[in-house]
């Protein structure tokens, strides 16, 4: 299978057209211009499209994206600590920033290049002349990549006290720089959102009609799957929208795709969940939208999240590790517990090996184990690993949304409106093989987001943030098993505080503050409380 597309083969002049521009190939690795292309002689055939829409998913495996980028905020929960010495990283997780932060300050300003890609296509494919199904695929792909950069950017950095992000859209997208104002609240985002969506969801075909080359590529479930997502957003400001959250993701269910939980089919709930965090499952019915990844490129979180410098076989970046809290979070006889985390003692294959844990590195005395599985064989390095330990992606497509997900915002948008979320709920607690839940609370609904989703792309912190948590779980230290000999992995140890208590407050801090640089640039207001 070729599990990564979209190789750059020539970049128009950004200040003309505003995208890069690529073509179906192995990596993102070549990155030199081909040829002398402007706007002036842009636009004129299907391949110059085609090249556009490929354009729209360069920043997906980019180092200040999801290579790393978002990954510094979902270390804000109580189910990680930074585990280095990193001076935004901890300033982050404390709420402590000035916008100066470089590790924070590229999403934003790569968002917007990917939504003017996406203008540009909506403002020139319509008028061309070529193949219909495969213009409605391209348009498909401007509208969702220009609604799934919104959304990012839209519950980051927007509320309905500071306003929302700033649209821009292909009707407006030639106004003069500096003039784009933001909206009075983030709604009018999420209605843009979901306009976006529906139209991406009318016009794009399922995974199933795409190539192997193309499953990168935007997706009917996938839109869908973001519209449910965005009203679950949308209902902290307006809790009808409960309802349309379900709706989308019955849509997602219903879409003829076959969306299900992935499972290999021989009863065994461990290997199941083991084998769902895995190249194996790359592409199965559950991965809705992902980080295609490979030996070349893609997600560093595998790599992040291994122990610091490997136990001298691997580079290891050994920056998040779990907390006591969240290993405590699992119920006795969920198999969840060890494919999502290693404790000292615990035995995983590791490079043709049999390996018991054990850590001079972890602060917190435990590893993350979900993105290990490419760890395993003797010859994985340049297999399933990349051979450069300074850009440690694997084969694995981490994961972005997924359909266990969908059926757990289902689960919560039903309870919220007074009904009764037992189905979805316990279709993701019964491919774990636990014993269903009668009349779940949303009690039941945070616990179960939590150790399905640990340590993903789906964000606790903002989880906490939307169920008003925030403030009373930050309120409290974080805890970890402190090893007498850390070299020993069956050594005793005490649970202790390793990560301080921390000061939340929800009056400004449910978004993060906007870098410094993007204010300047656009002239926007900072959000209040972080002025």
């Amino acid at each position: 299978m070729n599990r990564n597309i979209f190789k750059i083969t020539s970049v128009l002049l950004l200040m003309l057209v505003g995208f890069s521009v690529t073509s179906c190939s192995e990596d993102f690795t070549d990155f030199q211009p081909h040829g002398n292309t402007s706007s002036g002689n842009f636009w004129k055939t299907q391949e110059d499209a085609e090249k556009a829409a490929n354009g729209l998913y360069f920043y997906m495996k980019d180092e200040d994206m999801f290579s790393r980028g978002f990954m510094w905020y979902i270390n804000a929960s109580d189910d990680i600590i930074t585990g280095r010495i990193k001076g935004f990283a901890d300033n982050t997780k404390n709420f402590i920033l000035d916008g100066n932060e470089d590790g924070l300050k590229w999403m934003y300003p790569q968002s917007f290049k990917i939504i003017r890609r996406a203008n540009d296509i909506l403002a020139n494919v319509p008028n061309m002349n070529f193949d219909e199904a495969t213009k409605n695929r391209i348009l498909g792909e401007a509208y969702f990549m220009r609604a799934f950069h919104y959304h990012l950017l839209a519950y980051h950095y927007g509320d309905d006290k500071s306003g929302g992000i700033p649209i821009i859209t292909e009707e407006n997208m030639n106004a003069t720089a500096g003039s784009f104002k933001r909206p009075a609240s983030v709604v009018d985002n999420y209605k843009q959102i979901v306009e976006d969506l529906q139209k991406a969801a009318d016009l794009l075909p399922l995974i199933n009609d795409y190539s192997d080359a193309d499953k990168g590529r935007a997706n009917k479930d996938a839109a869908l799957a973001y519209m449910a997502k965005t009203y679950l957003y949308w209902a902290q400001f307006d809790a009808t929208k409960y309802v349309d959250a379900v709706k989308a993701c019955d849509a997602v269910t219903n879409s003829g795709s076959g969306r299900a939980l992935f499972t290999v089919g021989n009863n065994n709930p461990k290997e199941d969940y083991r084998k769902l965090h895995s190249h194996l499952s790359n592409w199965s019915s559950e991965y809705i939208w992902s980080v295609n990844s490979g030996v070349q490129s893609g997600s560093k979180l595998p790599g992040v999240m291994l122990e610091n410098k490997g136990w001298g076989v691997y580079n290891g970046w050994g920056y998040y590790q779990p907390t006591e809290e969240l290993y405590q979070e699992f119920e006795e006889g969920d198999p969840r517990r060890e494919v999502t985390i290693l404790k000292f003692g615990d035995e995983f294959p590791y490079f043709g090996e049999t390996k018991k844990y054990q850590s001079s590195n972890s602060l917190s005395g435990f590893q993350f184990n979900k993105y290990m599985y490419e760890y395993a064989e003797k010859d994985a390095i340049g297999v399933d690993l990349n051979s450069n330990g300074d850009d440690p992606s694997t084969t694995y497509n981490v994961p972005l949304l997924r359909y266990a997900e969908i059926l757990l915002i289902k689960a919560e948008a039903l309870i919220m409106q007074g009904k009764n979320g037992d189905v979805p709920l316990n279709l993701v607690r019964e491919r774990v093989g636990l014993a269903p839940k009668t009349n779940a609370t949303m009690e039941d609904l945070k616990h179960e987001r939590r150790v399905e989703l640990a340590a993903e792309f789906a964000d606790r912190h903002f989880d906490l943030v939307r169920w008003g948590d925030a403030k009373s779980v930050y309120s409290k230290p974080l805890h970890g098993r402190i090893h007498e000999d850390a070299s020993n992995p069956d050594s005793a140890y005490e649970v202790k505080e390793v990560w301080p208590a921390r000061n939340f407050d929800p009056t400004y801090m449910n978004v993060w503050i906007i870098p410094q640089s993007v204010i300047n640039s656009s002239g926007i207001p900072q959000n209040k409380g972080w002025d």
